[in-house]
Formats: C-alpha cells, structure tokens, sequence
C-alpha cells in the first residue's frame, strides 16, 4: 500500500491559497472519491460575500477559520471566523457566513451526505 492509499488524498494550505486565482471564490478544493465517509471542502469568500442563512436538518458541521476574517451566525448569535477558530454547527441551527472586508477562507468538515432517495410524501 502507497502512502498516498494509506493517507488519503490532501492539500498544502499555503499552496492551494498561492495557487487559486487572485478572483477566486468558492470552494477551492474538496475531498473526492466514492468510497469516502466524510466531505471536506476548503471555501474562500471574497471581501463582503456572505452565504446565505440556511438550516442543513441532518448533518453536523465542522468549521475551521483558516485566512481573513469573518462572522459565522449559528443559531441567531454571531461568532467570529478567523484563522485558528473551531465551531461545531449543529444539526437543526439556521447558520450562515459573512466575509469581512479582507474575504475569509474555512475548511468545513461533515459526515457524507447520503445519495438521493425517494421518499413517499409525508
């Protein structure tokens, strides 16, 4: 078995910043691969952006501020999001991001979502 095989698939931070178009926004890098159990994406949001207030109703989210600044609101209260700090969003919260005036970048971390299903209607 590689290391590669052994250690799964990653990203330099410092490169993937250096690397991504100076416009670039979005993520920036994500986690690939069927067999995986978790998602990951490295997301940059230019200077003011925000990502809407939404509820995710199954999923706990990880949330790791890499670069710049912002706020992250979960559950009605805000928090700072800057490099170095962790929050745990819970399933259930309405939660959002807003860029600061230098853009933010943050790893989020999750179980996998689960394939399309059918459902009968409720």
């Amino acid at each position: 078995m590689t290391d590669e095989e052994t250690l799964g698939e990653g990203a330099v931070l410092d490169e993937l910043l250096r690397e991504a178009a100076a416009d670039g926004t979005g993520a920036l890098w994500r986690l690939t691969g069927a067999e995986r159990q978790l998602d990951a994406n490295v997301v940059r949001l230019r200077p003011g952006a925000t990502v809407a207030e939404h509820v995710e109703p199954e999923l706990d989210v990880l949330v790791l501020g890499i670069a710049g600044q912002g706020t992250l609101r979960c559950g009605g209260v805000a928090h700072p999001l800057e490099a170095g700090v962790l929050r745990l969003l819970p399933r259930g919260a309405a939660r959002g991001v807003s860029a600061g005036p230098e853009g933010v970048v943050y790893l989020t971390v999750h179980r996998r979502r689960p394939g399309m299903a059918i459902r009968p209607r409720p």
